[in-house]
């Protein structure tokens, strides 16, 4: 699988480097390997859409997106596994050091509301948790660089498993 090379924000998996090759530029980069992720055909296109929609410079959410899209493995919605994180999922996660754990449900940008614990897919935790599957590990850069390390415990609700297909 091709994969693209990883911006200052791009979540990573924690593992070893990696060779890989770049889909649009087709050179050779290092990156650390990242836990496969898999989409629905439907959030797929959906998140398409939304990239096309926002302006280069809308925000580096935009560009942290593309590069989970463009890593992806498509599937279509009734063959999706139970424990990945969709489009309108409510996922369980845990900080790898502190153990401390938080839930949220990953929207759209128009229906985000920290407060009310729906997250963006264009937030770099959003991005980050997009086709993960329960046990999966992963990082991104926090605040100060510091990086953030997380294990998904456990996707609580997931639209297609509860045979809500084009939610």
């Amino acid at each position: 699988m091709l994969r693209p090379p990883l911006g200052p924000h791009t979540p990573v998996s924690l593992g070893d480097e990696r060779e890989s090759v770049a889909p649009r530029t087709g050179r050779p980069v290092n990156q650390p390997s990242k836990p496969v992720i898999v989409l629905t055909s439907l959030d797929y296109d959906r998140l398409e859409a939304l990239l096309d929609s926002l302006p280069d410079s809308a925000m580096p959410g935009k560009a942290n997106l593309q590069a989970e899209l463009d890593r992806a493995e498509i599937v279509e919605p009734k063959d999706i596994p139970p424990t990945v994180v969709t489009m309108n999922s409510t996922v369980r996660f845990a900080l790898e050091e502190t153990g401390e754990e938080f839930s949220y449900t990953l929207v759209y940008p128009k229906d985000a509301d920290g407060n009310a614990g729906r997250i963006s897919v264009l937030a770099p935790v959003g991005s980050a948790l997009l086709g993960l599957s329960t046990g999966d590990r992963i990082s991104w850069p926090g605040p100060g660089g510091k990086p953030i390390k997380v294990r998904i415990v456990e996707v609580v609700y997931q639209p297609e498993r509860a045979g809500e297909m084009h939610r």
